[in-house]
């Protein structure tokens, strides 16, 4: 069964202009009510794990001054990473700053160039081909319309 058929078969007991899916009010009111209490429990979790952080470093001051240098060292290595980040997204500009000017502008030049020749090529053939054969069919079709005048039992 091909896929076509088969979301066919799928969506054949639903109303027409329903989908599956349903996006009711009260179901993004239940939603929006389960992630503030989950962002509440992780709140408090994260309260009560901070607590049990500063009461366990106040009980022990040299192992607190130990997590503090081994931080302190992880911090500045984490500086030096986003430095060298920072160095690698400015050159990475820089390179694209430059394929922009060299490579991208003279496409653009090109581009602009072959549009305006075929608006020239275009006002040029409405000019010399176009105009003459609406005014030569117009024309042909005026002698028509007078010559069906003219003639007995076929005019107006």
């Amino acid at each position: 069964m091909s896929p076509l058929c088969y979301n066919l078969h799928m969506t054949e007991g639903l109303p027409v202009g329903k989908s599956e899916v349903d996006d009711s009010p009260a179901l993004d009111s239940r939603r929006t009510r389960a992630y503030a209490i989950g962002g509440g429990v992780l709140l408090a979790v994260v309260l009560v794990l901070a607590g049990v952080a500063v009461w366990a470093m106040l009980r022990n001051p040299e192992q607190t001054e130990t997590i503090r240098d081994v931080v302190i060292v992880f911090m500045a290595a984490e500086a030096l990473l986003i430095g060298l980040a920072l160095v690698l997204l400015i050159v990475q500009l820089a390179r694209l700053t430059a394929l922009i000017q060299n490579e991208i502008r003279p496409i653009l030049m090109s581009t602009q160039e072959t549009l305006d020749t075929v608006r020239g090529t275009t006002a040029f053939l409405g000019n010399n081909l176009v105009d003459p054969v609406i005014k030569a069919n117009s024309s042909l079709a005026a002698v028509r319309r007078a010559l069906d005048l003219l003639r007995p039992g076929r005019g107006t």
